[in-house]
């Protein structure tokens, strides 16, 4: 029997879910946005203001990936779900834009082949597969981008949050799970080019992925998903359904002897974050030019948790802070010492853990919250000289 009330813990729903703070995300994403894509189209390459190709690609890759750490923080800062695996909804809505892209390029390929893609061609295959029918249409191919992630995260969740797997085993399997897809897509005769993926893109709905006015629109299309994104998930966690999931977070055993059939709204939540995790993989490939096995690694999905970890987890904003900062950081980082960019990221998340438990979003909400006990205990004292005058 369902109870009418949610039950509630004391202090589940942060700061983070005011209307204040989504709004100031929300302009703050549309100015830069609109800045740097005005920087690149407008302005010439010799003005100090100008933003050149190559930065508006690096930041679309930036927003890509705090969609994908969004993605994480929805499951893990509001329900307690720590998945590793998240990659892989990353990689599969990738691979669907991958597809649709490697057949737009026709016979302008290496071989020539009008049907097949090269590396088909250089493996001696006679024919499409048939999970490739189809997929030189964007609509159908968007729909499979997300159709396949979607029903992975299903049937995963079902079976798990059915069987009540939790805590680190939960983290386990997910992890297992993107580990098992990344050898399978190492295979040639996956049909998904190998070790060496999807590459060599020409166009995108018949406009040229080389041209800057492209570039940019890709980039503004990012920035307007992450608002979406944004905006979005805030209504859910704002929402009835999203006070459950917090009380599933604080106390499940609880939630579920008031009548909520928890398993129920973990799965669904679980398959909206994988959702918004292939959204992001669908808008990288075009930007970066690749998609790969390596993109399901486990390490990339041990990484977005330290992203969501920097910026604060549960709190939306947190987990785009800590994208964003993070990967600029590796890109400065890795110009300098390659290879000790994966020691550096393990000393940052202890730091982080040890000094900002809460991370930057949690250390914002402190300042700003002690600010205006200041302010309001100024305010006191002043009414109180003024009462004694």
């Amino acid at each position: 029997m369902m109870i009418a009330k949610t039950p509630l813990t004391a202090g589940s729903l942060t700061s983070g879910f005011t209307s204040k703070t989504t709004a100031i995300v929300v302009v703050v994403l549309f100015s830069l946005t609109l800045l740097a894509s005005a920087a690149n189209l407008w302005l010439s390459p010799d003005s100090p203001l100008y933003v050149s190709t190559y930065t508006i690609t690096l930041l679309g890759k930036y927003l890509c990936y705090a969609l994908l750490a969004l993605a994480v923080d929805v499951v893990w800062g509001y329900c307690g779900v720590l998945s590793l695996g998240h990659a892989a909804f990353f990689a599969l809505g990738g691979y669907g834009m991958g597809m649709y892209l490697m057949r737009q390029i026709g016979d302008r390929g290496v071989y020539g082949n009008p049907e097949l893609p090269d590396f088909m061609v250089f493996l001696s295959w006679d024919s499409l597969p048939w999970y490739w029918l189809g997929m030189d249409q964007f609509w159908f191919a968007m729909v499979i981008a997300l159709a396949v992630p979607g029903l992975l995260a299903f049937v995963f969740g079902w079976l798990a949050f059915r069987s009540r797997v939790t805590g680190v085993y939960l983290s386990i399997m997910t992890q297992a799970l993107t580990y098992a897809l990344m050898l399978a897509f190492f295979r040639n005769e996956m049909g998904f080019g190998g070790n060496n993926g999807l590459t060599d893109f020409k166009d995108i709905l018949g406009f040229s992925l080389q041209s800057d006015t492209v570039r940019v629109a890709l980039f503004a299309i990012t920035a307007l998903m992450l608002m979406l994104a944004y905006v979005l998930s805030h209504f859910i966690m704002s929402s009835r359904f999203g006070r459950v999931i917090v009380s599933i977070r604080d106390g499940e055993a609880r939630a579920r002897f008031m009548g909520y059939r928890t398993e129920r709204f973990k799965v669904w939540l679980f398959v909206y974050s994988a959702l918004l995790a292939a959204v992001a993989g669908a808008l990288y490939v075009p930007q970066v030019g690749i998609i790969n096995p390596g993109e399901f690694s486990p390490i990339n999905s041990i990484e977005v948790v330290v992203w969501v970890a920097l910026g604060g987890r549960g709190t939306l904003y947190g987990a785009i802070i800590g994208a964003v900062l993070v990967n600029y950081a590796k890109t400065r980082f890795t110009a300098i010492m390659p290879d000790g960019w994966l020691f550096a990221l393990g000393a940052l998340f202890v730091l982080v853990t040890v000094f900002l438990p809460k991370g930057i979003a949690g250390f914002i909400e402190q300042r700003v919250e002690s600010l205006k006990k200041g302010a309001s205990g100024s305010d006191r004292v002043q009414g109180s000289e003024g009462a004694s005058a």
